[in-house]
């Protein structure tokens, strides 16, 4: 299962186990912040979209760190004025990790579905047969292949 959520002016999509870098949150480091607009869910057989978000969908998550994002240089200068200005930046993040996604009263537990290895089973009903990848020949490729045509030659020229 996974979900399209709005989170800090941008849009993420999500599954339990992932983590994502939102604008920084009031949230301390440890504790359970839910994420509530949520634009879109699929589980799996159907999609449902919000209008504009969903109502009873939820997300939540742990916010594992509040660390800053990498520096911006912004640069200004007016040519032939001898006028220049440097100014950095650097965003506050929080970085969270999805723990489960309540859909309409269900939860799709991270621990469940991020750890479980997939498994196919065989289909013991299904015979096997072999299938041929060449095209067959038809009946006008089959006579040119076996033809014993000598090929024109050019005549040599004294």
């Amino acid at each position: 299962m996974y979900v399209i959520v709005e989170a800090g002016g941008r849009q993420w999509k999500v599954e339990p186990g992932s983590q994502l870098e939102i604008n920084r949150v009031s949230t301390e480091v440890g504790a359970t912040h839910t994420l509530e607009r949520v634009l879109l869910a699929h589980d799996g057989t159907q999609v449902q979209f919000g209008r504009p978000y969903l109502k009873d969908t939820t997300v939540g998550c742990e916010v594992l760190a509040h660390p800053r994002g990498p520096k911006r240089i912004a640069y200004h200068f007016r040519r032939r004025e001898n006028w220049r200005k440097t100014v950095g930046h650097r965003q506050d993040l929080s970085r969270l990790l999805v723990k489960e996604i309540l859909h309409a009263g269900q939860a799709a537990k991270a621990a469940a579905t991020a750890t479980a290895p997939k498994t196919r089973t065989p289909k013991a009903d299904a015979p096997k047969t072999a299938v041929s990848k060449k095209p067959a020949k038809t009946a006008k490729a089959a006579t040119a292949a076996t033809s014993t045509k000598p090929t024109a030659r050019k005549p040599k020229s004294k």
